[in-house]
This record gives C-alpha cells, structure tokens and sequence, in this order.
C-alpha cells in the first residue's frame, strides 16, 4: 500500500522588525483562533446579571419566515450592543467580528446553521436591523416598538435598587449631536455652530432614563414635560411613595414645565438665566461681595432669596435664589428657581450642595457620546438615528450595569465607560475549543487580573441571586 502523503500546511508571511540582544524579531498572523476582546466575556456575565439584551430584543417583532432565519432578534440586538460597548461603532466592523469567538460565546452560538454563513451577523443583516420600522413591512420585517424600549429603561433603573429611595434626583439636559450629511430633522443651531440634532437625556445619578432624539429647531425643554410625566408615572407605579425632584439648567426653567411639577408633586431646581430686574435685585449684595473681595484678593459671594414672576411668561410667584459673586475682578450673578423649601436647606446649600451637582451629569453624556458613539447618527432617517442612539444608550446601561454590580469593591469602581473598555475588556487570549469546554487563554501579564477576578466573582453572585 502506498504511503499517503499530507501536504504541507502554508506558512504565513512573516515580518521582520528590529533584532533583541542578537535574536530575530518576527510576527505573522498564523496564531490561530485568537481575540483581542476576551474581557468582554465580563459583559455577558453583566447582562444575565440585569437581563438586558433579552428584554431588548422583546422590544423587536420579528415577521421573517422563520425557517429562512439564521440569526435570531436577540442574536442581532446583543451584537450590536456588545460591538458598541467593545468600541466598534461601525456596522462595516461585524464583518470581521462574526468570525471572532467571543461574539459566538456571547451569542451562545459556535457555529452557523448554514455553510456560507458565520456564527453572527455581517454588516448587511444589522442594517436591515438598524433600520427597522416602527410596523413591518415587506422589506423591512423586522418592527421595533418605541414605547416599550423607553420603558424598559425606567425597568432597568428601578430594578438596580434592592429597596425603594426615600428620594430621587432626575437630571434632565439637551447636548448637541453634530450631524454631516442631510439627515431627517437637520436644522443649524446657533448656539453650537453646527447643524446638529438636540437629544434629550435625562439620567438618576448614573442611571440612563431616557436619550430622546430631536431636531435642533426646538426649545431646549421641547418635550420635556412628555418624557418626565412618563417616567414619573413608571416610577411611582412601583416607588409611591418615593420623593422625586427635577434638575435642570436654565433651558428648562419653563412654566410649563414648573407648573406640571407643581400640579403632579414633583419639585424641582432649575437654573434661571439672569436679567436686569434680577440683577438690579441683588444690587447691594453684589456690592458687599465685591468690597469683600477686594479686601481678601479671594472671591466672595452673598446668597439672597427673592419670591420671584416674570412680567408674563410665569403663571405664579416661585423662589429664587440669587447667587451675588464676585470673582476675578468681575462679577458673577447666578439664580436658580425651585419648589424646595427652607425644610430642605437655606439658599447657599440648596444652589453650592444640591444644584451645582448636576454638573456631574455631563461626564454621563460625554461617556454616551465620546465612548460608546451615541452621536453616530448617520441614517437617512430620525427614527433609524434614535433606534441607533437607544443601541448605543443600551450598551451604557450594560457597562454601567458591569461597573455597578462588579467594579464597586475595585479601583475602576468611578472608571468611566471608555477605561473599563481599554483596561478590562480588551484582553488577548488564545482560543482553545475542544468537546467538553471552551477556553480563553488570557494573556498572563495582563495587569487587570485581580480586578477581572474580583468582577467575575461579583457578577457570579448577582446572576445567582437573580434565578
């Protein structure tokens, strides 16, 4: 019998760098089944922690003949959200990522049911995803429902706490989203010097409760009144008895939203933008803070309360608070308007402790738009651009999930979302599959791996106190 002869396997290209204490440096890309996002198996553990991507996909309605579907809705939905949180805001990146191995891991799907396919989607199917309409039709069969997505935001909110809160804080603030072609609902605005869309983000301290997309021809608090009357009635469905207060700057210091708090027992702080009659009202304070400051070389500041209408645009009187500073050689006047009470605190703590804080909401938006690419609004259409934008806000509610639950007892406990990215998630490791396991051979200089201990641990816990 002859001898069978096997051919010799293909040897990669190598390449060639810079020789080390007389050795040659070489690399080639022959490592076999090898990813760059092993950390991110951290993320899967997040969502059966929280229950996220299931509950998303819920939202879809899926109208595809199912004997011609290879990829399921929740497959589709918890890789574009996985894809974002990893830092890849590009459907073109799924058609390399379908091959990789944590995104089969994450899918619970190692192989595809048919031979010119891969485990997940490519770029085309997630498009036809991305563009999803609000009812099927012939050429897009797959709907996605509005309303229960927004509610499942509130869902989620709620469900991180254990016990109701005695009281709540919701941040409400609109930001620009620079858009650069000729999308649905493009309008220049002034203010950022861009033709933009406006969302609307509202957050509870770090917990994402609504990214509502708008166009830039609007008031800053256009809706607000809308969005805050559904969330307030979500969260006392299941929290009546919990006290909620309204933040916001002074875009939003609108009667008509002031009076719908007033009617419904909602308080609120809001920024008031100054005007002569209020300046002219904090004229002696002005005046003592800057011969204060000119004494000490130090700012100085006076508080005032005023009970405070407008000539036309309020319905009724409300406290104002006036800030009457001097700093820099220059003064520096600032009001806020509020339902809150001397029981809640004089002027300088509700305006220095209370309203200052909802400056740490913009560390919040920045962490949706500048790490997980809420801003990459680029469709044809407003509503595929706010299906885009919910994508990308799901994928800061898994992060924030993974950073709450896992990362509280570690130093990325106030890492934000684009850190625990680069230092947990985006781990090598070697892929090893055999018939009993799969396994992910990390890198073992990684200098994270305590802190991925400590996470699984924590996630191990919390997605055993769930069943």
């Amino acid at each position: 019998m002859p001898t069978e002869c096997s051919a010799e396997p293909v040897r990669a290209e190598l390449f060639e760098f810079g020789p080390v204490e007389g050795r040659a440096v070489v690399t080639g890309f022959d490592g076999g089944a090898i990813t760059s996002d092993a950390g991110a198996l951290l993320l899967g553990a997040a969502d059966r922690a929280i229950g996220l991507v299931g509950r998303f996909a819920e939202c879809f309605i899926d109208r595809r003949r199912p004997e011609l579907v290879e990829h399921l809705v929740p497959t589709l939905v918890g890789q574009r959200i996985f894809g974002i949180a990893l830092g890849y805001e590009d459907l073109n990146d799924h058609d390399e990522l379908r091959h990789d191995p944590v995104m089969a891991v994450l899918a619970g799907k190692l192989q595809a049911g048919r031979t010119d396919c891969a485990p997940v989607a490519g770029k085309s199917t997630l498009n036809r995803l991305e563009l999803s309409r609000e009812v099927a039709t012939r050429y897009h069969k797959i709907a996605h429902n509005p309303a229960a997505i927004e509610a499942l935001f509130v869902t989620l909110f709620q469900e991180a706490h254990k016990t109701a809160p005695g009281e709540i804080i919701l941040d409400l603030d609109a930001t620009d989203d620079p858009l650069h072609g000729h999308q649905e609902g493009r309008f220049f605005h002034g203010y950022y010097d861009s033709y933009c869309y406006l969302p609307l983000y509202i957050f509870c301290g770090r917990h994402l409760l609504a990214a509502k997309l708008r166009p830039a021809n609007i008031d800053a608090a256009a809706g607000s009144v809308e969005e805050v009357s559904r969330i307030v009635a979500q969260i006392r469905a299941r929290w009546p008895q919990t006290r909620i207060i309204l933040r916001a700057d002074s875009g939003f210091a609108r009667d008509a939203l002031m009076s719908w708090c007033e009617a419904n027992g909602v308080d609120f702080i809001f920024g008031l933008a100054r005007n002569v009659r209020l300046a002219r009202a904090i004229g002696a304070e002005l005046a003592e803070a800057r011969a204060e400051s000119q004494t000490t070389g130090q700012a100085a500041r006076r508080f005032k309360e005023l009970i405070w209408t407008t000539h036309k645009s309020w319905s009724r009187k409300r406290r104002v608070i006036a800030k009457a500073e001097w700093t820099k050689g220059e003064a520096n006047p600032r009001f806020i308007v509020t339902s809150l009470t001397d029981a809640d605190g004089d002027g300088r703590h509700l305006y220095e402790a209370v309203y200052c804080a909802r400056g740490e909401m913009e560390n919040r938006i920045k962490e949706c738009q500048m790490d997980l690419f809420a801003d990459r609004t680029s469709t044809a259409t407003m509503k595929a651009n706010q299906l885009r934008l919910w994508f990308a806000s799901m994928a800061y509610v898994l992060l924030e999930g993974l950073r709450r639950i896992a990362l509280q007892a570690t130093e990325l406990a106030d890492a934000a979302c684009g850190t625990i990215r680069r230092k947990l998630l985006k781990i090598g490791a070697l892929v090893t599959i055999s018939v009993r396991r799969i396994k992910f051979a990390m890198a073992s200089g990684c200098p994270y791996k305590a802190t991925f201990a400590t996470a699984h641990r924590a996630l191990v816990a919390a997605a055993a106190d769930t069943c």
